[in-house]
């Protein structure tokens, strides 16, 4: 990845504390998404690492998701298939194929989703994500493709800030690892 993105990437990012009621800082991302650079860069250094595998699609969890997902997607010249995460009153329309993550660094449990129709037999799936930590969210995407048929290729991330064991089940290949964000 050229250094002056990864040097953006670091520039850009605040851990912000939500207050007296939580037990941790929350990441915030909200500058890569100001700067036009980093809009431009994203997307080519995530997808580089698995080019020559050929994605036929590509597969990200909402919220942040949403938009490494197209910018992933684009720069392979791919469409993207959101997984939509349940419990939140928006529930996609039409057959979606549902997987529960297992408990994440919080403790939670998330639903996540994809549309039958986006993803089916023989796609070839690259997962994006913004930050890994535990693989919850990732697994649950993984037996959603699984379900469909569909092979998944790995992950491209942002930062990782997971066991080296959980990287290489996974297949993370990052941008930045978690220590350049030392909170």
């Amino acid at each position: 990845m050229p250094g002056d993105l990864s040097e953006r990437l670091v520039a850009l990012f605040r851990w912000i504390d939500p207050g007296p009621s939580s037990s941790h800082l929350v990441s915030d991302v909200s500058g890569w998404w100001r700067d036009p650079e980093v809009l431009a860069g994203l997307g080519p250094a995530l997808v580089e690492p698995f080019r020559a595998a050929a994605p036929t699609v590509v597969v990200a969890p909402a919220v942040t998701g949403l938009i490494l997902g197209p910018l992933a997607a684009t720069a392979l010249g791919v469409g993207f298939a959101p997984a939509y995460k349940g419990g939140d009153g928006r529930v996609p329309a039409g057959a979606v194929s549902w997987a529960q993550s297992p408990p994440d660094f919080r403790g939670r449990r998330v639903d996540l989703g994809v549309r039958d129709r986006h993803l089916g037999a023989g796609d070839r799936v690259l997962v994006v994500d913004d930050w890994v930590t535990t693989g919850a969210q990732l697994r649950a995407v993984y037996a959603i493709c699984a379900t469909r048929g569909a092979t998944v290729l790995g992950t491209a991330a942002v930062v990782r800030d997971c066991p080296a064991e959980v990287a290489a089940e996974l297949r993370v290949r990052a941008l930045l690892d978690a220590d350049r964000f030392a909170a």
